[in-house]
């Protein structure tokens, strides 16, 4: 994928209106857990959109003079006790084939190399990633800022972020591809669930097998923490404990993803433990189904993203008022109380979902759609959630493969 990152850079770049100006981004480092141990790494996305390179302490720099564009990447020099103990550092060879990017130096190069290009580039523009919604991600770059503040005062500290944030709306060839694959995953893990289920099986036990079915296929992680729940506790948009006992006669609601590449699939199914919808469970379910439907089929280029909530706002209307279960649209909140769509990519909740919004959906987009149902006092909660790729002409469903109808899911019990 090294052209893959060399265009994205490009992309960035080309997107800065400046004549002169610098980037610098943090891959980041692991985050403390406890004692002498760490969270498992995960790279900031927007370097890694940049660069490829899923490994910690490196720093990309890119500076720009009129037409003259340098980028460096600073790498950990090797260290023969740390390889022993936790396995050696990215090496210059290997940064170089997966970035793109020829000019590797070292992180104790890094404080010079910076000096060097502002003063002899003239530059008075820098630009970082400065999110702060997820401080623990960004403490490099806003280290960096207060640096930048009190040894160079002259110099504009700009935001990238958006920058980065809009392009990664609009997916290449190589990303469709890497969330095609993460949903093929998925779906394999979704359907290890249904292959064990049974009702007085334990919540955790079912969320086992899809762990286990994504890491034998590829996946290195999960999108995020999976969400199995049943009976009431699928009612809690973000249950997690995923420790209760599933009763025969319950729905369970499987909220998950698989990654590929950092891509992710996110993807929920609504199922009967017993492998039979109960009439009343039918009722609700082809309610939530058809809502989906209707929303996925208007979908296409220039249709404002706060019409897929509308959408399905009036399928509800329409369709609660005539099984008694609301009398107006003010009390469609208690039964539904969440958008019925988010951008998709590298995140799961994409970095963009903020971005693309004004203008209507746009081609390269890849958003999820997401109808829920959450009825308390029967202890029933639906939710059915594709992940959709805007075409030039209308959409794709990259996950219309997971079966989702109540005959298919029960014939898939049947047959199992």
């Amino acid at each position: 994928m090294e052209n893959f990152f060399e265009n994205n850079r490009k992309k960035i770049i080309n997107s800065l209106k400046e004549e002169r100006f610098m980037i610098i981004l943090f891959s980041g480092k692991a985050q403390h857990k406890t004692c002498d141990q760490f969270f498992p790494f995960e790279p900031n996305r927007n370097f890694y959109y940049m660069t490829g390179i899923d490994k910690p302490h490196i720093i990309y720099m890119a500076t720009k003079n009129g037409e003259n564009i340098d980028e460096t990447l600073f790498i950990e020099r090797y260290d023969e006790l740390k390889a022993k103990w936790d396995g050696a550092s990215i090496g210059e060879e290997k940064a170089k084939n997966i970035s793109g990017i020829e000019n590797i130096k070292y992180l104790d190069e890094f404080e010079l190399t910076f000096s060097n290009n502002m003063f002899r580039n003239n530059i008075e523009n820098v630009y970082l990633d400065l999110e702060n919604r997820y401080l623990n991600n960004s403490k490099c770059s806003f280290k960096q800022a207060n640096i930048i503040k009190e040894n160079y005062p002259y110099a504009n500290i700009k935001n990238i972020y958006n920058n980065i944030g809009y392009c990664r709306l609009f997916k290449e060839d190589e990303e469709i591809e890497n969330l095609k694959k993460a949903i093929e995953i998925t779906k394999q893990g979704i359907e290890n669930i249904w292959k064990n289920a049974k009702p007085n099986i334990m919540e955790y036990e079912l969320e086992a097998c899809f762990d286990y079915e994504i890491k034998r296929n590829g996946s290195k992680d999960k999108a995020f923490n999976t969400i199995l729940a049943s009976g009431s506790n699928a009612t809690v948009l973000h249950y997690g404990e995923n420790n209760d006992k599933i009763n025969d006669g319950e729905l369970v609601l499987i909220d998950l993803g698989a990654t590929y590449n950092y891509y992710n699939a996110d993807i929920t199914r609504t199922f009967p433990v017993n492998g039979k919808f109960s009439e009343r469970q039918k009722q609700l379910y082809n309610i939530v189904l058809e809502g989906q439907r209707k929303v996925i089929e208007a979908i296409k280029p220039g249709l404002p993203f706060k019409r897929l909530n509308e959408i399905l706002i009036e399928h509800y209307e329409e369709e609660l008022k005539k099984i008694g279960l609301i009398k107006d649209k003010s009390e469609i909140s208690k039964y539904y109380y969440h958008g019925v769509s988010h951008y998709l990519g590298l995140d799961t909740h994409d970095v963009s979902r903020d971005l693309g919004t004004d203008g209507g959906l746009k081609k390269g987009m890849v958003i999820t759609v997401e109808p829920g149902l959450y009825i308390a006092e029967e202890g029933i909660g639906i939710r059915i959630e594709d992940d959709i790729l805007v075409t030039e002409t209308g959409y794709e469903n990259l996950s219309k493969d997971i079966i989702k109808t109540v005959e298919d899911i029960e014939n898939f019990f049947k047959n199992r």
